[in-house]
């Protein structure tokens, strides 16, 4: 079964930066676009930024130029860095896997995927 591992979070002062990892285990053929997500206390979850398997990226406009997503796709592993962290930035962040390919018992199949969350606090 494909299963996303999400580390990196943790508290972190104003100013500061963190490095997300999330690794997709299992036997994967392909994955399409990998991507983190977020949600705030009372509010929805909203993507952070996504990458496809060609490296096209896209980040929600709070993030753009302080944030930096990338991926190594021997490893299925997908990275997001994040510098000049705000209060704002305060989340549980998960981890997305889209259009995963996979083996799994008597198939291959393709589904999307969700890590278990890590969460980032930004606060002095």
């Amino acid at each position: 079964q494909v299963q996303l591992v999400e580390s990196g979070g943790g508290l972190v002062q104003p100013g500061g930066s963190l490095r997300l990892s999330c690794a997709a285990s299992g036997t994967i053929f392909k994955i399409n676009v990998m991507g983190w997500y977020r949600q705030a206390p009372g509010k929805q979850r909203e993507l952070v930024a996504a990458i496809t398997s060609g490296d096209s990226t896209n980040y929600t406009n709070s993030v753009k130029g302080r944030c930096t997503i990338s991926r190594d796709n021997a490893k299925n592993t997908v990275y997001l860095q994040m510098d000049s962290l705000k209060p704002e930035d305060t989340a549980v962040y998960y981890c997305n896997a889209a259009g995963v390919l996979a083996a799994v018992p008597g198939a291959v199949t393709e589904n999307d995927y969700w890590g278990q969350g890590t969460q980032v606090t930004v606060s002095s």
